[in-house]
């Protein structure tokens, strides 16, 4: 590898790591969210050109800083109407009371978890403060984003821009929450948490099944969430909730990245640390009042971690669990979930029914989970001509190449045998 592939390779791989950071010190120290976007680019760009003459610095991640800062001096310097704005803005800020340093004593000691609760700031709609906290601090490209909200990826571009407009007119400062603010910015920072594990868990697009980097990165931010602020159960419901499906990740893809059912996974691979882990916290998160969201959802999670096969299921209480979820906080999603759940406690007829009373929701329909659960329901109940339909149809929408080998091995199952063929066409 040449010495430019490999400056790109690193200038590439600190980005990926150093993102979120140098986007948060660069909003601490000018207060405006898309000229901090800018440098960082433009330090991206002026790595590119030093690196491979120069080599890689001992400290990437503080070079890129560094470049950033001075890229944004200049442009204040040019342009005096955008430095007296940004002035404003940060006068403001200080009003509001100092921004503490980022060190182990802190209230929020990682910088990108003080942006997280200032993007969830309250005159943000709700789906604005998500979109551009995953969009801008997680890493996460605009159709990723979109995926994680069943939107297109026009539509999740506008949110983008819409929630930074939203903040420069209304002069939305950025600093760290006080403590009597925090419980209302909590709901939009769990939702931003579980939306980067959701897309690390399994991700739109790409080659790969899962993106573990990603659904560390969330676990590691809810860690932190759950050490700031432990008498909050639904912040240990969120992390029991990822605890207990990340215990899995070893087993959800077989030697050559192949997608792998949970019904045949080999559960001597799943995390069992990471298990009891999270069944304490979920322990943690229904006890001492009404069940949240992320606690329910780490429950379900729980009694599929226990059981010894996909059979021995408790998939009664499953079912609660879900009716219990569907009355906290209704969704298609979650009907879906249930819907499958059904059709393993009554029998794929049951589940099928319910997933085709679903079959106008709007935020389904680009959802290939949902044709691929009818498609499966479908070939277990030997209707195979209408399961090769809906299984072509989650080909169309499916991101990811191991979801897509999976499901052209089931289209392969019930799709009849050409006329050339010999072969019997399989369904077992």
């Amino acid at each position: 590898m040449d010495e430019r592939a490999v400056a790109e390779s690193s200038v590439e791989s600190v980005f990926r790591e150093e993102r979120g950071r140098l986007l948060a010190s660069l909003v601490r120290r000018f207060g405006d969210l898309d000229l901090a976007e800018e440098v960082a680019s433009e330090a991206i760009e002026a790595a590119l050109v030093h690196w491979p003459v120069e080599g890689v610095p001992a400290r990437p991640g503080a070079w890129l800083l560094t470049t950033a800062r001075r890229r944004a001096v200049d442009r204040l310097r040019r342009d005096q109407a955008y430095a007296a704005r940004l002035a404003v803005l940060q006068v403001e800020a200080g009003r509001a009371g100092p921004t503490p340093s980022p060190d182990a004593d802190s209230d929020l000691p990682d910088e990108r978890l003080q942006l997280f609760f200032t993007c969830a700031h309250p005159a943000l709609p709700a789906e604005d403060r998500a979109a551009l906290t995953l969009r801008c601090l997680a890493g996460l490209t605009t159709p990723e984003v979109a995926r994680a909200f069943l939107v297109s990826s026009a539509t999740m571009a506008q949110r983008i821009v819409r929630a930074k407009k939203k903040i420069r007119e209304a002069r939305i400062p950025f600093r760290v929450p006080g403590a009597d603010e925090l419980p209302e910015r909590l709901p939009g920072v769990l939702q931003v948490l579980y939306s980067i594990f959701t897309e690390g868990y399994a991700a739109s697009s790409g080659p790969q099944l899962q993106r573990l980097d990603l659904a560390e990165e969330a676990i590691r931010l809810a860690r932190i969430l759950r050490r700031l602020l432990p008498a909050e159960r639904e912040v240990a419901g969120l992390l029991g909730l990822l605890l207990l499906t990340h215990a899995r990740r070893d087993a959800r893809t077989g030697p050559d990245g192949e997608f792998v059912l949970l019904d045949d996974q080999d559960r001597g691979r799943w995390d069992r640390t990471m298990i009891e882990e999270g069944r304490g916290l979920v322990l943690a998160a229904l006890t001492g009042g009404p069940p949240g969201v992320y606690g329910v959802q780490a429950a379900i999670a729980a009694l599929h971690d226990e059981a010894v096969d996909v059979a021995t299921t408790d998939w009664p209480q499953v079912v609660a669990l879900y009716d219990v979820l569907l009355a906290l906080a209704p969704s298609p999603v979650v009907a879906l979930n249930r819907a499958a759940a059904v059709a393993m406690r009554d029998g794929p007829e049951a589940g099928l029914t319910l997933l085709d009373e679903l079959a106008g929701e709007p935020r389904l329909r680009g959802y290939h989970p949902y044709p691929a659960a009818r498609a499966e329901l479908l070939q277990r109940l030997g209707r195979y001509a209408e399961a090769a339909a809906a299984y072509r149809k989650a080909l169309d929408l499916v991101g990811t190449e191991p979801e897509r080998a999976h499901l052209r091995r089931r289209l392969n199952e019930v799709e009849p045998p050409g006329p050339d063929s010999t072969a019997g066409t399989s369904h077992a």
